[in-house]
Parts: structure tokens; sequence; C-alpha cells
């Protein structure tokens, strides 16, 4: 599993600004680790603030129970790290 570090350093690879939508798909994970890996950051509360998941087109995952298939990070995250 990835840990904070690298899930942040994943999504500002693959999003062209901070915040921008990127398809949880594009993490390259199995289906069954995307859902664990962003479950259980969702349900850290230092965490999940600055996560913020959307759902559209693209592969549907239950983030905590939620259909989500975007993941959108806040820069400020970058101060847990």
């Amino acid at each position: 599993m990835l840990s904070l570090k690298e899930v942040v350093d994943r999504y500002s690879s693959l999003a062209k600004q901070w915040g921008e939508p990127v398809a949880l798909e594009a993490f390259g994970l199995d289906p069954e680790e995307t859902i664990k890996l962003f479950t259980s950051l969702d349900e850290d509360y230092h965490i999940s603030r600055f996560f913020n998941f959307t759902f559209d087109h693209g592969r549907l995952y239950l983030i905590s129970g939620n259909p989500s298939t975007h993941i959108r990070i806040g820069e400020a995250i970058r101060a847990l790290l």
C-alpha cells in the first residue's frame, strides 16, 4: 500500500495544479487496493480534510461507502508531510 507521501507525490505528478480532480484509477492500483487505501485515508480526520472525492465519468470506487471516481487534494496537505 502507498504511504501518504507517495499518494501526494503521485497526485502532484498527475494533476496539472493542486485541487484539480485526478481519476482514482490513474494511481495505478488494483480496485481493492484503491478502495482500501483511500478509505483508510478518508477516515483519518487530519488527512481527510485535504481530500475531496468526486463522482464523474470513469471507473467507480466506493470510498468510505460513497461512490467516487476522482480525488482532489489541497496543497496544504504538504504541511503534514
